[in-house]
């Protein structure tokens, strides 16, 4: 079967690798807009079933073309191109998945349900890690419940050790960074959807040495439509960044001295956006390159059977140093070619535009996910 990868940037990297692994898969299509680094990830894991290919994401008539007799394919390029690709995915009758991070652009997929279930693919956004796994998990926990009254998750992709700027090495771009820090969060409370201010309510959390004491504080986009699909059944839901302690406390004064902002200032009569120039000099500062590490949490509490229950699925994951990928690769692209194979295999009955939480199998996919060495601990007490 034919995919196609959409970007070829590190997640792409990751992604490319996983397929590669797979004995159904005949051929993998690498599109990006840059000639060279697409036929750079195309010779990058040695396999003839790589080609590359050149695609300006923006435009839907090249995308459209590409996407043609393509069982299925994935989207790891920057967040508002995913609503003209999924567009562009629908006409060529091939089903779609991205990697989200921005929950308009996702609404604007959302809306192509008819449009999908019409043409018989099915488009999956928000696919990552978190975005992504973490909504399975959610998925998965919720149907262990009668009565679900608290859903927390947690996750962060850190630094294995502590120093440098922050505490903290960019395990992602800068922009993704700053877009998690600026926009509103959205949580359950009573049941009902509500916009809380991200850096806002810092906790600290625990988890196993050499970690310890961390830190957690909302930050936008990471319960991409969990609020929608659990209104009225989930009490409170409520999504954190982990970091280490103090990171928080920074970034919010960082923020309300409007570092962080995207309308322009004059500066000796230039105008001047403090959020670009904020990226533009912090982004060289944080890329440290540093060994890193992703830790996921999500704790549900409810009843079963008439009595109190806590569940807790955690996972602690490390870099693939042999081949290069790091912690934040594997942890954000390989769920993401889970549902991507899910989709070309036919394993996903559901047609239509629909949030993963609503159409992926949390069993096989915590399976697959298993398959990968990303391993999730459950507990219940």
């Amino acid at each position: 079967m034919r995919v196609v990868i959409l970007g070829a940037g590190l997640q792409a990297q990751a992604a490319c690798y996983d397929l590669v692994q797979q004995q159904d898969v005949t051929e993998v299509v690498v599109a990006d807009a840059d000639a060279a680094r697409a036929r750079a990830l195309a010779q990058r894991w040695r396999d003839p079933r790589v080609v590359a290919a050149t695609l300006d994401a923006g435009d839907p008539a090249a995308a459209e073309a590409l996407l043609k007799g393509a069982r299925a394919a994935l989207s790891a390029v920057p967040y508002r191109f995913n609503a003209g690709l999924a567009r562009a995915a629908v006409r060529a009758g091939c089903s779609f998945c991205d990697l989200g991070g921005n929950n308009d652009v996702v609404a604007q997929e959302l809306a192509l349900d008819a449009q999908a279930r019409e043409a018989g693919v099915t488009i999956v956004p928000d696919c990552g890690l978190a975005p992504g796994m973490v909504s399975v998990l959610a998925a998965h926990a919720v149907a262990a419940f009668d009565r679900v009254d608290e859903l927390d998750i947690r996750v962060g992709g850190l630094p294995q050790q502590r120093g440098g700027l922050l505490d903290y090495s960019l395990v992602f771009s800068v922009e993704g960074l700053i877009n998690e820090y600026v926009e509103d969060a959205v949580v359950l409370e009573g049941g009902e959807p509500r916009r809380v201010p991200s850096l806002d309510d810092i906790e600290a959390l625990e988890f196993p040495a050499p970690f310890g004491t961390l830190e957690a504080f909302n930050t936008s986009g990471g319960t991409s439509t969990l609020p929608d699909t659990y209104r009225g059944k989930v009490r409170r839901l409520s999504y954190k960044t982990i970091r280490y302690p103090g990171h928080g406390k920074v970034f919010q004064a960082i923020k309300r001295l409007g570092l962080l902002s995207s309308a322009p200032v004059e500066v000796d009569g230039a105008a001047v956006r403090p959020r670009a120039l904020f990226a533009r000099l912090a982004g060289p500062a944080l890329d440290r390159g540093e060994p890193d590490v992703v830790l996921v949490r999500l704790t549900a509490l409810g009843t079963r059977d008439g009595k109190a229950l806590r569940r807790v699925y955690e996972m602690i994951e490390y870099p693939d140093v042999e081949h290069g990928l790091t912690a934040m690769m594997r942890a954000t692209a390989f769920p993401a070619t889970i549902v991507l194979l899910m989709l070309a295999r036919g394993e996903v009955a559901a047609k239509g535009a629909l949030p993963q939480e609503r159409c992926i199998d949390p069993r096989r996919f915590l399976d697959e996910l298993a398959r990968r060495d990303l391993v999730v601990r459950i507990q219940e007490a």
